[in-house]
C-alpha cells in the first residue's frame, strides 16, 4: 500500500495494479473504515479498481493525521481482508437487433455465433469493481475472453441510456443517454441511476450482477 499526495486536496492510496476481486475487496474495506471516522474536512472517499481516493479540504484536515488513520485502518484491513457475500442484481437485457448494433461485430472479433455471445455473456456473474464515468456507471468484471473485444476505434457521439457494453474484459451498463465507445450488444429498461431514488445507484462497488436474456 503506498499513498501519494495529488495535489493540495487529494490523496491517492494505491495497492496492487491488478483487477482482482480481493485487491478490490481491501480497497473496498478500507474506504468503508475511513468514512467510519468522519474526519472533519474529508469531503469523498471513492473507490476504484486498485485504488482510493480521498478527496478532502485542505483548509480543515488534519494531513498527518489522516495519512496516519490511512496506514493504521489499511493494517488491520489486511488483516481481515476477505470476500464477502455479493448482493446480486438480476438485469433484463435484449441482445441485439436495434438494441445491440455490435452484437454481430462481437461475434465476429470471437469467431462464433450471436448466440454463443449472448451465452457467454449471460454466463457469467460481474463484479461490480468501481462507478464513475457518469453517475451510475458501474464497470463490471470480468467477460469471458473470447468475447472481450476492444473499444470501438471511433467513438459514438451518443450511446442510449440502458445500452449493455463490452470493452475487453470489462462489461457495464450506460445509465445516461452519453458519448461512448464501447461495443453495445444489448439494451435494458433498468434505470442504474435516478436522483430521486436513495440510494440514486441501484449498484454498489462489490455487488454482483447477472445478465438476463429476453
Amino acid at each position: 500500500m503506498v499513498v501519494r499526495r495529488a495535489g493540495d486536496a487529494m490523496l491517492i492510496v494505491e495497492f496492487e495494479a491488478v483487477i482482482d476481486p480481493l485487491v478490490n475487496q481491501y480497497v473496498i474495506d478500507l474506504g468503508g473504515r475511513l468514512e467510519g471516522h468522519a474526519f472533519p474536512g474529508v469531503r469523498d472517499i471513492v473507490p476504484g479498481y486498485c485504488s482510493l481516493g480521498v478527496h478532502f479540504d485542505p483548509l480543515r484536515t488534519d494531513l498527518a493525521a489522516l495519512e496516519q488513520a490511512i496506514a493504521d485502518e489499511g493494517r488491520v484491513a489486511a488483516a481481515v481482508a476477505a470476500l464477502p457475500a455479493a448482493r446480486v442484481h438480476e438485469i433484463p437485457v435484449e441482445y441485439g437487433g436495434a438494441a445491440g448494433p455490435d452484437l454481430e461485430a462481437v461475434a465476429a472479433f470471437a469467431g462464433c455465433s450471436t448466440n454463443e455471445v449472448v451465452e457467454r455473456h449471460a454466463a457469467a456473474i460481474y463484479r461490480v469493481y468501481t462507478l464513475g464515468f457518469v453517475p451510475g456507471f458501474a464497470y463490471l468484471g470480468g467477460v469471458d475472453r473470447r468475447i472481450a473485444a476492444p473499444r470501438r476505434r471511433v467513438p459514438r457521439e451518443r450511446v442510449p441510456a440502458g445500452s449493455v457494453g463490452i470493452a475487453g474484459e470489462q462489461t457495464g451498463v450506460y445509465p445516461l443517454a452519453t458519448p461512448g465507445g464501447w461495443q453495445i450488444i444489448g439494451r435494458t429498461s433498468e434505470v442504474l441511476f435516478d436522483a430521486a431514488r436513495t440510494p440514486a445507484n441501484l449498484l454498489a462497488p462489490g455487488d454482483a450482477v447477472r445478465f438476463v436474456p429476453r
